[in-house]
């Protein structure tokens, strides 16, 4: 048992990171459980952030801790998530119809609207990163367990756009009540945690921000895919992540 849940958590890591794993057997019972590994890849990216953030404040180095925790998750992920978040703008703005959008998933070309789309995401999360007051900084380091523990609910809970693809591989071998208790337990800690480090007003914000993104998540994915596909999931996870940051920067400045 333990073998197999080691083995489901480097599947994890080597899935949706680029950290280095050792190689292992991608068998049914390690797939059961490697969506409840998940979250952790955020925990990294948290602890990171706020390594970046201690290393500017100390060394005095302002650019650099304002635009490299821009870029870390996606270094940390290897742009897994960016792909999906990408791809999803692609097939939005076709404004075609839902199969015509599900092959434009799959197309690996880059179409000019999800170049534009980065641009944009990424000007955003700039922005947003920079009027981050520093005590929210440690508040901001939980939101990847948060999103991640999110996404990872929706995978198992979600109907499904197709039968194949990844969101399809990882919920159809899921042991889906097990990840689906792990999730939310991971969203309590993450939203206990941020409600420790930021106060009552950041938690009320992380809260309301991340119900609304996750039920427009929903919606829009049913409405327009007919379900979850992994892409979608990227994409969901990149935009609650954005949305968040923006609450959390507002909230010093709201209260």
């Amino acid at each position: 048992m333990i073998t197999n849940l080691l083995g489901s958590f480097v599947i994890a890591f080597s899935m949706y990171s680029r950290i280095p794993m050792p190689q292992v057997e991608w068998t049914k019972e390690r797939m059961k459980y490697a969506m409840c590994f998940f979250p952790l890849i955020g925990v990294v990216i948290g602890m990171l952030q706020l390594a970046v953030c201690w290393i500017s404040k100390e060394f005095d180095t302002p650019y650099f801790g304002w635009l490299f925790p821009v870029v870390l998750p996606i270094l940390v992920t290897g742009g897994i998530h960016m792909d999906g978040l990408l791809d999803v703008i692609d097939a939005r703005s076709s404004h075609m119809e839902r199969e015509k959008k599900l092959e434009i998933l799959q197309d690996p070309h880059t179409g000019a609207f999800a170049i534009i789309g980065c641009c944009v995401y990424l000007l955003l999360y700039v922005t947003a990163f920079g009027e981050l007051k520093s005590e929210m900084i440690p508040a901001f380091g939980m939101i990847f367990i948060l999103t991640r523990a999110l996404s990872g609910l929706a995978v198992v809970t979600f109907p499904l756009a197709k039968k194949s693809g990844l969101a399809a591989s990882f919920s159809g071998a899921a042991h889906k009540r097990t990840v689906g208790i792990v999730m939310v337990l991971y969203i309590l800690v993450a939203v206990i945690g941020i409600w420790y480090l930021g106060g009552f007003y950041a938690v009320a914000a992380t809260v309301i921000i991340a119900s609304l993104v996750y039920w427009y998540y929903y919606t829009m994915a049913k409405r327009e895919f007919g379900g979850l596909t992994g892409d979608l999931a990227g994409y969901f996870l990149q935009i609650c992540e954005l949305a968040l940051l923006a609450g959390l920067a507002l909230v010093p400045h709201l209260i």
